[in-house]
């Protein structure tokens, strides 16, 4: 159920100011100790942004698609990491649940998952299954009423942390792609499931990645996000929340153009050569320009995206270009960023340095740039088909 606007005017503004008073001030201090303080994890618990998009009903704020974007265009202007801790609780960790999980799935996780109390984490990836997900290789072998897993996935968020993992394991071995895939939800402490060393990463200092290794992990048919009736369905489920999460991530891609942008501003007003400042020089201010025109278009490509999701449409095609567009749109600016800083642009004490490295990853995550060509490319030639 959308928030009334009223309703929706005091989160935002709420948000807006715990971004510039709170998150903002501590993003030097999280990427040099790698680390969110837990004072200021437990303000952003507080703030409910762990639930945003979890229905009311299981202690969430139920956020539409389109309130939720415009909730991410405001976190999107802080450090990426800080969205990256509540990103995977509000997105593929809880969506496959609220939408294909049994009703005790649900009771048992989103309420927990929604206060912040679990940390949810996504386990797809493996070192040779990222874009070619289909290629999974993780074994679920049947045992009775339960699956033994064996496999190892690597890259995953919030592993360090996390308290239970939605796992894509292959319970039909006879297959070689995505239709013999289930997705099972273990929990942290199950034994024989394992979490290796923190990856180090190019940035998004905080957020931490890495392996997760499952030897013998045995888990109930039960566990299967759906259960037992949903075996061999997982990539199902995993499509059908790959919309909402690739609009969630074009917005946060926006603000972070749209920080980047203030920044380079102010110091363009700021920094004088030849007797003026630099956003008086027409190529500076031609920079400025196209950065803002490119963050303008994308954030209208999302809202009205989301709109259209929210309205029962099928969106697939549009949510891939809102992804492509936004990830390359956000590197594009903030290669302008650090160019109109100059000198100064490669100097870690700039915030245009660390978000230089940080909005990198975009391009990657939530499938790739390549990834999202081809899905667009696919929709259209089956859609000029039919």
């Amino acid at each position: 159920m959308p928030l009334d606007p009223e309703t929706l005017t005091q989160f935002l503004d709420m948000l807006d100011r715990f971004v510039k008073e709170r998150l903002i001030p501590n993003e030097e201090r999280v990427a040099e100790e790698d680390a969110i303080p837990p004072a200021l994890i437990a303000e952003i618990r507080d703030m409910g942004l762990f639930g945003m998009s979890i229905p009311e009903e299981f202690g969430g704020l139920g956020l539409s698609m389109a309130e939720e974007v415009a909730a991410a265009f405001v976190l999107g202007q802080t450090s990426p990491v800080f969205r990256s801790l509540v990103g995977t609780n509000n997105g593929i960790g809880s969506q496959g649940i609220i939408i294909d999980g049994t009703p005790e799935q649900k009771a048992t996780y989103l309420p927990k998952l929604a206060s912040g109390e679990m940390i949810a984490s996504f386990a797809l990836t493996e070192p040779d299954a990222g874009s070619d997900a289909g290629s999974v290789r993780t074994s679920a072998r049947r045992d009775g009423d339960h699956f033994v897993l064996n496999g190892t996935k690597r890259f995953i968020t919030n592993a360090p942390h996390a308290d239970v993992f939605t796992v894509f394991a292959r319970t039909d071995p006879a297959t070689t792609n995505a239709s013999g895939v289930s997705a099972f939800l273990v929990e942290a402490g199950t034994p024989g499931l394992s979490v290796g060393p923190r990856d180090r990463k190019m940035g998004q200092k905080g957020s931490h990645t890495s392996d997760v290794i499952l030897q013998d992990v045995r888990v109930s048919a039960a566990d299967i996000i759906g259960g037992p009736d949903r075996v061999n369905q997982g990539f199902k489920t995993a499509m059908k929340v790959l919309d909402r999460g690739r609009l969630h991530i074009s917005a946060v891609c926006v603000g972070a153009a749209e920080r980047l942008i203030r920044e380079s501003l102010a110091y363009a007003m700021e920094r004088k050569q030849f007797g003026e400042p630099i956003a008086e020089k027409q190529l500076v201010q031609a920079m400025l320009a196209d950065s803002r025109a490119e963050a303008f278009a994308a954030r209208c490509m999302i809202e009205e995206t989301a709109r259209r999701k929210d309205a029962g449409g099928n969106v697939s095609t549009e949510a891939a270009c809102c992804k492509m567009y936004a990830s390359e749109m956000v590197g594009r600016v903030a290669d302008r960023a650090v160019q109109i800083h100059g000198g100064a642009g490669y100097m870690a004490e700039y915030a245009v340095e660390r978000f230089y490295r940080d909005v990198r990853l975009f391009r990657i995550y939530e499938g790739t740039t390549q990834i999202q060509q081809m899905v667009i490319a696919r929709n259209m030639i089956r859609d000029a088909a039919a």
